[in-house]
């Protein structure tokens, strides 16, 4: 709250100004108008988060949304300046371009609110840059802005750097990560110089790579991206024997560094500033891989395995599709029990056993053997499941044995499969006789 009323009320009071300020405002004003009107949405969206936990997914469209509104107004990019003759023009890409932009911003300094002082120190830096900017274009309106959130996190700092007395919650990040976001694509549409993306690209370029290496790692883990872990820069340096305030510091010596460097590309105007660029992004992957946070090696091994579980389950769905027509097709008990020794074969199983118990207490135990198991397949997994609502039988049980190659997930999956099928090959029909337990093959 004290950083979003510290922020907008300046700025707010500008629109109102006359004299000198208040005439260079209405150039501006209609897009000033769209950022504070944006930002003042995206506030109590965080707020509602921090109050009562708004599912990640709702949030994320309520973002999407709210950058969506704010390209209506006339805030996105373009085209973007790569050189003085060569300029990009994006047409209906911008405003993806500008969505992407501002929502990813908005969660990468979300995400790295994870230590006292640490998203809100960033993102001090990266007004500062943007503010730099800003004065280096003529855009004094954005500057002052900028300086007035660059104020407002100096005086948070105070007392949210370790020991934290007040935290920023989703309210503020979000609110910092999308107003920062917007700003920066005001200075792009206003200049169209790709310096205007790239320097704040740079300023949090920390926060944002870690944002993509988190969600690549979950995607290689085969979890949900918005799943949290502590596999993130600052827990990695933590894990290296840092303190607290040490890691933190670490983070904005890094920042500034990069920074530091990315203002040459003020300077340049041609393709040096892209080579700039370029080194700069070099150095902040090399940071990554100094703590350890990427692994390449354990990346394409990951890679690798899911590609081939992948072309795996497919495999499996396609044979448990071509069964499932056969099962669709048999009447007779006796097709069906031969459906059901098909499919254990077609789905690598060691062995089934089906016991039935009619009304009378009578039992039927019928089992399918696997003539030969393969020698890749050094381990089973054993499956016991009834199947219920039958008309004629008071009990059936299945147990089956599923054979291992490596991976028990494609095990358990080809189990869930044959249990599917075995569920609709209609077992209430079976007819039952006395006749003692025996081996069907």
């Amino acid at each position: 709250m004290a950083i979003f009323l510290s922020a907008v009320c300046p700025i707010a009071a500008l629109l109102v100004l006359d004299g000198a300020i208040g005439e260079v405002a209405p150039n501006l004003r209609r897009h000033l108008l769209a950022l504070l009107g944006s930002s003042t949405i995206i506030f109590p969206v965080g707020l509602a988060d921090d109050l009562c936990n708004v599912p990640a997914q709702l949030k994320l469209a309520a973002e999407v949304l709210i950058a969506g509104l704010l390209c209506l107004a006339g805030v996105r990019i373009s085209s973007i300046a790569l050189t003085d003759q060569w300029v990009l023009h994006l047409g209906g890409w911008g405003t993806v371009l500008t969505i992407l932009w501002i929502v990813g911003v908005a969660n990468a300094v979300n995400l790295s609110d994870g230590l006292d002082g640490l998203a809100a120190g960033v993102c001090a830096i990266a007004c500062g840059v943007i503010a730099i900017f800003a004065i280096h274009c003529g855009e004094v309106v954005m500057a002052v802005f900028m300086l007035a959130l660059l104020g407002s996190l100096c005086g948070f700092l105070i007392f949210n750097f370790n020991p934290a007395r007040i935290s920023m919650g989703d309210s503020g990040s979000l609110f910092l990560g999308f107003t920062i976001g917007a700003c920066s694509v005001m200075c792009v549409a206003k200049s169209a110089a790709l310096v205007g993306l790239t320097l704040p690209a740079l300023a949090l370029g920390i926060p944002i790579f870690d944002t993509l290496f988190a969600a690549w790692r979950r995607f290689l883990e085969g979890r949900s991206v918005f799943a949290p872990d502590r596999s993130h820069f600052h827990h990695r340096l933590l894990d290296l024997g840092l303190r607290h305030r040490q890691a933190v510091i670490v983070i904005y010596g890094a920042t500034l560094l990069v920074t530091g460097l990315g203002l040459l590309m003020l300077i340049r105007k041609d393709l040096g500033s892209l080579v700039i660029f370029s080194g700069v992004l070099l150095l902040i992957l090399l940071l990554f891989r100094a703590v350890g946070a990427i692994h390449v090696r354990q990346t394409l091994t990951r890679l690798q395995e899911k590609y081939a579980d992948a072309r795996q389950t497919r495999g499996e769905r396609e044979t448990f599709e071509r069964l499932q027509l056969g099962v669709r097709a048999v009447r007779t008990p006796p097709q069906r029990w031969q459906a059901i020794c098909d499919a254990a074969e077609q789905l690598e199983l060691a062995w089934v056993s089906l016991q039935v118990t009619d009304t009378a207490g009578n039992q039927e135990t019928s089992i399918w053997r696997r003539a030969d198991t393969p020698a890749s397949f050094a381990r089973i997994l054993t499956v016991r499941f009834p199947v219920r609502d039958l008309l004629d039988v008071a009990s059936a049980e299945f147990e089956i044995a599923v054979l291992v190659n490596g991976s028990l997930q494609s095990a358990n999956h080809r189990a869930g499969l044959f249990v599917r099928l075995a569920e609709e090959c209609i077992l209430s029909k079976l007819s039952l006789g006395k006749q003692p337990a025996r081996d069907r093959a």
